[in-house]
């Protein structure tokens, strides 16, 4: 089987946040880093060369494949910033449509900037995402 593409790095996250041209992208990804940081009690890592994640868990899918990955992250991308987080239980479609202006993928929530959407919602979203991660995947 190919090896995972999306591996922690010891890359500084100082750096990949610093590369970030436009300012109040950079300040939305800042303020991203220190809202995840505080959820998860963890501190930013880099995952490839394009993810902020924070802490990790392993997963085993039947096919056989398995890996690490961060429970919750985030990415500035081309026109948005894409956060990675399981939105799939009840409450969470119910926060969903509260937040304000997104869109959302199977587990990548994307928005243009954070003044577009309702950042408590966003906070539930991420909490409530972290917490059903850690039950499925408790090692």
């Amino acid at each position: 089987m190919p090896e995972n593409k999306t591996i922690a790095t010891t890359e500084p996250v100082s750096a990949y946040l610093a590369a970030i041209t436009d300012p109040q992208r950079r300040i939305d990804c800042e303020r991203l880093q220190a809202m995840m940081q505080d959820i998860t009690g963890c501190a930013a890592k880099m995952w490839g060369p394009g993810i902020v994640g924070f802490d990790q868990y392993h997963y085993r899918y039947d096919s056989g494949r398995e890996g690490d990955m961060c429970i919750i992250g985030f990415s500035s991308r081309k026109t948005d910033i894409s956060i990675y987080l399981v939105a799939s239980g009840e409450n969470q479609q119910q926060l969903l449509a509260q937040l304000g202006r997104h869109k959302m993928g199977k587990a990548c929530l994307s928005v243009r900037r954070l003044s577009d959407i309702q950042l408590p919602v966003l906070q539930q979203l991420m909490a409530g995402s972290v917490q059903a991660t850690r039950l499925k995947y408790p090692d």
